[in-house]
């Protein structure tokens, strides 16, 4: 799924993406062939906002099926269990593919109710490839660095831009990385979670793991059934679409939800004077887009800038004041300042983007088949671009380095599984990243598994982000293992949370703002 690979932090906002069988990796592990695992030393790595944090570090092979070849380094982090009785350790992943769990165990822990985060000890990783674990990619420096052609190919020559943006950054991964991308994939590093669970002497881990963190702990449920003690998964990928499925289905759930904002703006017209008709914003908006692409704002900010721009507020509605003020600045001061300003707070992509987007497409390129004939592609994003124009360009550039992907692929994990304890499931309907059919699906596909939905809701990742029903059932699992049954297809639903206010009443943006960060995108 596309995940924006920086960690978005807004000026304003109070912040730190059908198969068949196993993989020929994929089989489980045997223990004979497992190398020993090490013992982790635990040094503090605290910060103002996580003061406990401790951190690790865990030599892995780079191939698990040769455990006594060249090792790889992972980076762990972890809050230590404060009570008497502990109930093992609860892996914590924020998605992906690309994104750093550091500083997420601090969150988690931090988050949930003292008396359950007393009891786990909270464990954070960067996967391999990723932030401090070594080595870290980034396949090609300043890849996104602005003004990039116009997403949308409406000549030949703006697509043979693209292109060959595309095809030098799949290269570039190629040759400075020929070594490594065989192994950057989601079920060596589902090994390496098992890995991590030998190394902290259990016999089982409890995981929670949000968006595509969804997707690797569904695939270490497989792999490792008889390890699972409880599993969370927040915000779901679609298993059964992973990659390029996926990503055309996030064209139109992204559009859905830029609509939403529209009709958000419209709503609030005393404020920002764009209109009372969502569709006439709309079309301003798109006025803008096309502005932009023959004069970029600041020099940085052009047409697809513009959409990196808008993006993140189809995974978070908090962003929403911050973006509809820039607009309105633009449109009807002529201000394209805070439009700048809005473009380099939430979508530009600095040193950790890029590590973030070269793992990004090395893990997807190398899970699943892609289609290896730019015809395919274009004649399916021009079907997309018709009926949801907001994001599918935009998507279909950013994914486009697996049509010319240096490896082979992999055939994707399928994630049926009848042999875990009850397994805890959280969806929004109305989540573009994570399309709300992909929870339906897991559910499906989880037998014994328990969906708790949130009604009209639109953001990604929705536990932990101020949401008290979610929750109370979130915590009640972690307790005890108590999940809502109710026979049917959904099993609990939770009301959204309202959606924010303007400015001059912002403190809705800044709960889950720290949260959504973690996540980064896209997911």
């Amino acid at each position: 799924m596309r995940k924006r690979a920086a960690v978005l932090c807004g000026a304003a906002v109070v912040m730190a993406g059908s198969f068949t069988a196993l993989p020929a990796d994929a089989s489980t592990p045997r223990t004979a062939d497992t190398a020993p695992a090490a013992k982790l030393t635990w040094k503090s790595c605290g910060t103002t906002n996580y003061p406990t944090l401790q951190c690790a570090s865990l030599k892995v092979p780079l191939d698990h099926d040769q455990p006594h070849g060249r090792q790889i380094t992972l980076a762990l982090s972890r809050v230590p269990h404060t009570a008497k009785k502990s109930q093992g350790p609860l892996l914590v992943n924020p998605g992906g593919p690309g994104g750093s769990g550091l500083t997420l165990a601090g969150f988690v822990a931090g988050s949930l109710p003292k008396a359950v985060a007393a009891q786990y000890d909270v464990i954070g990783f960067d996967p391999r490839g990723v932030g401090k674990s070594k080595p870290a990619l980034d396949c090609k420096p300043g890849h996104f660095n602005p003004v990039r052609p116009d997403s949308v190919p409406s000549t030949p020559a703006i697509e043979k831009a693209n292109l060959q943006r595309a095809t030098s950054f799949a290269a570039a991964c190629g040759k400075k990385y020929a070594d490594l991308l065989p192994y950057i994939n989601t079920v060596q590093t589902v090994r390496d979670m098992d890995s991590i669970r030998a190394a902290l002497g259990a016999k089982k881990i409890n995981y929670f793991g949000y968006s595509y963190g969804t997707y690797l702990g569904a695939v270490y449920a497989k792999l490792f059934p008889e390890r699972v003690r409880r599993l969370v998964l927040d915000s779901i990928v679609d298993p059964t679409g992973v990659w390029y499925d996926d990503n055309l289905g996030q064209d139109y759930a992204f559009n859905d939800r830029h609509l939403a904002f529209m009709a958000w703006v419209a709503k609030y017209n005393a404020t920002y004077k764009l209109g009372t008709d969502p569709a006439k914003i709309e079309a301003k908006w798109y006025k803008v887009r096309a502005k932009l692409a023959k004069k970029p704002a600041g020099g940085k900010v052009g047409a697809s800038e513009f959409e990196d721009t808008f993006i993140p507020g189809g995974y978070y509605n908090g962003y929403w004041p911050y973006l509809a003020e820039a607009f309105a600045a633009y449109v009807n001061d002529k201000n394209a300042d805070p439009l700048v300003e809005a473009y380099e707070n939430f979508a530009a992509v600095d040193a950790s983007g890029d590590n973030g987007y070269s793992v990004y497409t090395s893990v997807q390129c190398r899970d699943a088949d892609w289609p290896r004939d730019w015809s395919q592609w274009r004649d399916d994003n021009w079907a997309v671009y018709k009926k949801a124009p907001f994001m599918a360009w935009n998507n279909a550039w950013y994914n486009a380095p697996c049509a010319f992907w240096p490896t082979g692929s992999l055939e994707p994990v399928d994630i049926a599984n009848g042999d875990l304890p009850p397994v805890l499931l959280f969806q929004a309907t109305n989540d573009a990243a994570t399309p709300y059919q992909g929870g339906v699906m897991v559910h499906r596909l989880l037998h014994g598994s328990s969906l708790v939905v949130e009604q009209g809701g639109g953001n990604h990742g929705i536990t932990l982000s101020g949401n008290a029903c979610l929750d109370k059932h979130l915590a009640a699992y972690l307790t005890d293992g108590t999940v809502p049954r109710s026979g049917g297809e959904v099993d609990a639903v939770c009301d959204a949370l309202p959606d924010p206010k303007p400015l001059s009443s912002s403190a809705s943006a800044s709960r889950g703002s720290t949260l959504h960060g973690m996540l980064g995108f896209r997911g």
